[in-house]
């Protein structure tokens, strides 16, 4: 079987298990990333709804302590009431009923001035005894007493004129102390939303979009507005924002995206069909770059052996002729001898053209007409009647080849178009050029190549003929590219209408 269709289906076999190994070890890692990034999706959704469901406990304080400071103001207002009828009634029993209620008050802070601000008397607070007005008290004092109006008390006491007094009040122990937990309570609830134990990044914003705070993320995307409202819609269109309502009226928007390890797990298996992808890649380069080596010591040894075969014979055909010379009578034995000589020069050509192979050869400027046309007159002289062969060659094109090399060259690919055209037919030898080469086509009538073989035909082993050994075009190609810094490939071909190949030799 060719040798080229037994490497063709190992190739395939090789590609057909690398990509079932390869696809099977992605889909199993794709699922176990799917698998990893569902648990990510399980626990973002688990962190969500415990941030709504604490949103909700915070609005419920909120409405519970909104209840408590109401409930304070009327305990405030039930005080004044007594204190005024205190301070107008002289009935003992309703003066003892109204003391009563101001004396109940053990946990609500009160003060209460005149007009002028002085200080007539106190609940559950101390004040220092040389402190006589409201203004003489100190700054964080009177600031904790001005964050609600004064209670204004209006009497009159016989047929005195009438009098005002002030009760200044704030928030009873107990409540500031239920308030500082709401605070806690809101400042935990923000802690959790930034700093989630899902890693999730997330942004924290009020109804309109004004950031509050911001967790896993970058602080150099929250810099300027531009990006921070393009990452919010980004957010957004990844998961509906968790709304936090924290009572009368006020909102929190959390707007939260997957997770870097998420997303990591998701491109993972592409990046490890990229890798596969590479491996194959690098492992086929390497595996074709030791071909090419192995190749290539195998052509010169196989050359150099072959020359130094060549050299006894060629050795023993000249003492022979040489003999005949001397000989004084044969008849004939100038036919023979001129003969035998062509032989031999030929035998000696072939030998130079193989030890040449594996050195480098000394490259001179050559005339391209006459290498041309002395490869074609050769072969005209031993093809049929029936083949025409034609030289279209621009004047004075010189390039730099080895003679004994290229000559080969042209000759294989002559040889070649011969054999295709079955001994009937046309060959044309064209030659051009352009700034930096000489372009050569030559062009047969002969059978034609497949497309998908115009790589294949100039690696060694591949042959048409049943006795060929596969080794002209490929000999050909390494001349041409390796020694000649040029190039050789199939211009163009079709079956049962012939052949071009091209040359391409860089100029003088």
């Amino acid at each position: 079987m060719d040798i080229y269709a037994h490497k063709s289906n190992l190739k395939l076999i090789l590609l057909l298990l690398g990509t079932f190994l390869g696809t099977s070890t992605v889909l199993y890692t794709n699922h176990l990333a799917n698998k990893m990034a569902n648990d990510e999706k399980h626990k973002a959704k688990l962190w969500a709804e415990a941030i709504a469901r604490k949103a909700r406990l915070v609005r419920y304080t909120k409405e519970l302590f909104t209840k408590l400071a109401e409930d304070e103001r009327r305990k405030v207002s039930v005080y004044t009431q007594a204190t005024k009828f205190l301070l107008s009634v002289d009935n003992n029993d309703e003066t003892t009923f109204f003391n009563d209620i101001v004396t109940s008050n053990n946990d609500i802070p009160t003060i209460l001035t005149d007009e002028d601000g002085n200080i007539h008397g106190a609940r559950n607070i101390e004040i220092a005894k040389n402190v006589k007005t409201f203004a003489e008290l100190p700054p964080a004092v009177r600031a904790q007493f001005s964050v609600y109006p004064p209670i204004t008390i209006e009497y009159k006491i016989l047929n005195y004129k009438s009098s005002k007094n002030y009760i200044y009040y704030k928030d009873s122990n107990l409540f500031t102390k239920l308030k500082q937990t709401l605070n806690d309570l809101i400042e935990t609830f923000i802690e959790e939303v930034v700093m989630n134990t899902a890693s999730t990044p997330v942004i924290l914003t009020d109804g309109k979009q004004n950031v509050i705070n911001y967790g896993n993320i970058d602080s150099a995307k929250m810099q300027k507005p531009e990006d921070v409202t393009a990452l919010i819609k980004q957010m957004e269109k990844a998961h509906d924002p968790v709304v936090a309502d924290l009572g009368e009226g006020v909102f929190r928007y959390i707007y939260y995206d997957d997770s870097d390890t998420l997303k990591q797990l998701r491109l993972f298996p592409f990046v490890q069909l990229g890798i596969f992808a590479a491996f194959l890649i690098i492992a086929y380069l390497a595996f074709s770059y030791a071909r090419r080596g192995e190749q290539n010591l195998v052509w010169v040894g196989m050359a150099k052996e072959t020359a130094h075969q060549l050299g006894t014979p060629i050795s023993s055909l000249e003492g022979w002729i040489e003999n005949l010379r001397e000989m004084k009578e044969m008849k004939g034995k100038e036919d023979i001898l001129s003969e035998l000589e062509n032989d031999v020069s030929r035998l000696s050509l072939v030998a130079e053209r193989f030890s040449k192979i594996g050195s480098v050869p000394q490259l001179i400027p050559e005339s391209v007409k006459e290498c041309i046309e002395k490869n074609v007159n050769y072969m005209r002289r031993r093809a049929s009647n029936k083949v025409q062969m034609n030289i279209y060659c621009e004047d004075n094109l010189v390039f730099k080849v080895n003679n004994q090399l290229f000559d080969w060259v042209l000759e294989n690919i002559l040889k070649n178009a011969l054999d295709a055209m079955n001994g009937e037919g046309e060959i044309d030898v064209e030659a051009s050029s352009d700034l930096k080469n000489v372009i050569i086509d030559i062009t047969d009538t002969g059978k034609g190549v497949p497309k998908n073989k115009f790589e294949t035909i100039f690696e060694p082993g591949y042959s048409t003929k049943r006795r060929g050994w596969g080794l002209g075009l490929s000999l050909t190609k390494r001349i041409v590219e390796e020694y000649h810094s040029g190039k050789i490939f199939v211009k163009r071909s079709e079956i049962g209408k012939g052949t071009t190949f091209r040359i391409i030799i860089p100029k003088v």
